[in-house]
């Protein structure tokens, strides 16, 4: 019923011009519209609405995560950024913060300014 309907991403965000900042300036997302409801940005073709709460609690697993080509360049760049990668006792991660997984799949965490867990994955080759 829905496997050909286009998908819409949500997060919720508290500081609308962090938040568009964030988004626009270092992800490099393009706005598409700010209303007094979400901010929507253009994410690959799908609409990530962040709707505009006055408090929120985030969830402590990925809200929101890319797959991307090579995870250490796009980290690298993110850094250059600002961007602080999360670092976890429970498991091993290289020095970028990357923990690999048994079948050779890459992933790093971090956080946007509301406290979203946000994810990079590079899958293995093959």
């Amino acid at each position: 019923m829905l496997g050909g309907a286009q998908p819409v991403a949500f997060l919720a965000i508290t500081d609308v011009e962090r938040a568009k900042a964030f988004y626009g300036d270092v992800l490099g997302l393009r706005l598409i519209s700010d209303d007094p409801f979400a901010l929507v940005f253009d994410l690959a073709g799908v609409s990530l609405r962040l709707q505009k709460l006055r408090e929120f609690l985030p969830h402590s697993f990925t809200s929101l995560g890319w797959q991307v080509d090579d995870a250490t360049a796009v980290i690298v760049a993110l850094r250059a950024r600002g961007v602080e990668f999360e670092r976890y006792g429970f498991i091993e991660q290289d020095a970028d913060g990357l923990w690999t997984a048994p079948g050779g799949t890459r992933v790093a965490w971090f956080k946007d300014p509301d406290g979203n867990l946000l994810s990079l994955t590079q899958h293995a080759a093959g």
